[in-house]
């Protein structure tokens, strides 16, 4: 099987007190690059979601969203620090004798000057969570692969039919070609008869022109190496796997020899095959980008 480029999948995870929801969406790209954002609470697990992205995904830009939730009562406490409070205090004490103030200092007001109480997180367990998210990871990369599977099945359908086009229209060059051939003898011998008027034609001269003409409008390499290009395309696709850079460089090499086709063409019927080709080529070309 192949697969696209382009998907999305998205998992949610719901254990306990805790929810994790993992959505992913991707866009073509020459390499892979994550682009990762989540709560900073879970920067530490960032190196284990790339790892375990990796064993679904080779190529593609991919954005990864993650979202956590907590609903745990409990899950935060309150922290007196008695030595802040008791300096605020001497301090305030020592202001008062200095300035002649009364010390109205209440428990109210000592409480609300800057972290004589502190709200903490309690301490979460890592491997736990690390578990949960990890589900979450997975579930979405599978989600995410099925999305690529399907668009890949349906790319791969839509350039085999492509590629079939491409033969018919190589097969049209190869089956004209003898045609041309025998039309510039004819036009050659007409023209050298009415410079002659009733004066034989050298045969052999006349031979020797055409196969100059022959040899110079000669495709049969191009033709060969052409038809050799998208039989292997089409076997490449059926065979599947991680194949777009492959096929790239494949679709080059065919632009190549059409275009080496088109340049040598002294033909209209074998100059339109040689556009159509090129045509072709270049959707065949735009789809494969799409390949992972």
């Amino acid at each position: 099987m192949i697969k696209s480029m382009t998907g999305f999948g998205r998992c949610e995870v719901a254990e306990g007190n805790r929810k994790f929801t993992v959505e992913l969406k991707s866009v073509n790209h020459r390499y892979l690059d994550f682009n990762i954002k989540m709560p900073k609470k879970l920067n530490f697990f960032e190196s284990g979601i790339r790892a375990e992205l990796k064993q679904y995904i080779s190529r593609g830009k991919v954005d990864v969203f993650i979202t956590y939730e907590d609903f745990t009562e409990n899950n935060t406490s309150i922290r007196y620090n008695r030595d802040l409070a008791a300096e605020y205090l001497q301090y305030l004490s020592q202001m008062a004798d200095e300035f002649g103030l009364d010390n109205d200092v209440r428990v109210s007001t000592l409480s609300k000057y800057q972290d004589v109480f502190v709200m903490e997180e309690q301490d979460i367990d890592e491997e736990e969570l690390w578990k949960e998210l990890q589900k979450a990871v997975t579930g979405a990369a599978k989600s995410f692969v099925e999305t690529r599977v399907a668009e890949g099945e349906n790319l791969k359908n839509d350039l085999l039919e492509k590629l079939d086009g491409m033969l018919k229209l190589v097969d049209r060059v190869e089956a004209r070609y003898p045609a041309v051939q025998a039309e510039y003898r004819d036009k050659l011998a007409e023209k050298v008869q009415e410079l002659l008027g009733d004066k034989q034609i050298d045969e052999g001269r006349l031979l020797t022109e055409v196969a100059i003409f022959a040899d110079r409008i000669c495709v049969d390499e191009e033709v060969v190496r052409l038809r050799s290009h998208i039989e292997t395309t089409a076997r490449t696709l059926r065979e599947g796997g991680s194949i777009g850079r492959k096929l790239d460089f494949i679709a080059q090499e065919m632009n190549r020899e059409a275009n080496t086709i088109l340049s040598k063409a002294n033909d209209l019927e074998i100059s339109g095959c040689a556009i159509e080709l090129k045509t072709e080529i270049e959707k065949v070309r735009e789809q494969i980008q799409n390949i992972e």
